[in-house]
């Protein structure tokens, strides 16, 4: 089975075809941009699916990372990838966006024990999970500021951009670490994940974590006709 996956969780906007019968993945492509992710997603998947000669009538399903992630930019992966299901009739999989950076950094063998994963999450905070040493997420997805979790992730290695952000608390980055998300991983971890069994996520539950910057002011004042 094919099956398209992309993530639009993080600053990187990734896409990537992804065979589950030979677990090798036919194409793939990244770019760095936190403020494209509309402009840049469509063509980005275009362009997978011609590398890999893969019309898109023949994918088995759609892999998308849900978050942890901004609003803005994690609502255009769910929106794209809710349109793919509907339109090709095929599941759509969700995964949280940090399982599939720490599959990257076990893929890469940069990790082999117990180690945390963290991306940016503004705000001077991080979107954080801690791991085991089989890459089973133990703890988190979660929401802090790095001297809130320092005893935590004390003496663990770290990956993705947050870890790179805030080296006091995170003081153990493996050279070579993955600092975005990657498709790639990200498909790669589903793939595993269906082929066990494993239930993954839906694709509506978007993990944000914390709430939208834009709300409905409360106790303004009402204006009535005279």
């Amino acid at each position: 089975m094919l099956l398209l996956a992309f993530d639009t969780a993080t600053p990187a906007v990734t896409a990537a075809v992804y065979d589950t019968d030979t677990r090798t993945v036919r194409a793939a492509a990244d770019q760095v941009d936190a403020r494209r992710h509309g402009e840049l997603l469509l063509p980005t998947i275009d362009a997978v699916l011609r590398e890999a000669g893969t019309p898109k009538e023949s994918l088995g399903g759609v892999v998308v990372g849900v978050g942890p992630g901004p609003y803005t930019g994690l609502r255009v992966g769910l929106a794209t990838a809710a349109a793919f299901g509907h339109a090709l009739g095929i599941p759509v999989h969700g995964v949280c966006s940090l399982d599939g950076v720490a599959r990257a950094a076990r893929d890469a063998r940069v990790v082999s024990g117990p180690f945390v994963a963290a991306t940016d999450a503004r705000r001077k905070e991080v979107y954080w999970a801690r791991y085991d040493a089989d890459g089973v997420r133990v703890e988190g997805p979660a929401v802090d500021r790095p001297a809130e979790i320092a005893e935590k992730v004390a003496g663990l290695p770290a990956v993705g951009a947050g870890a790179l952000l805030y080296p006091d608390v995170f003081t153990d980055v493996p050279a070579g670490a993955p600092e975005h998300q990657s498709a790639a991983a990200l498909a790669a971890f589903a793939a595993d994940a269906l082929a066990s069994g494993t239930p993954l996520l839906p694709p509506t539950t978007a993990l944000y974590l914390r709430r939208p910057d834009a709300e409905v002011p409360k106790n303004y004042k009402t204006v009535l006709p005279a």
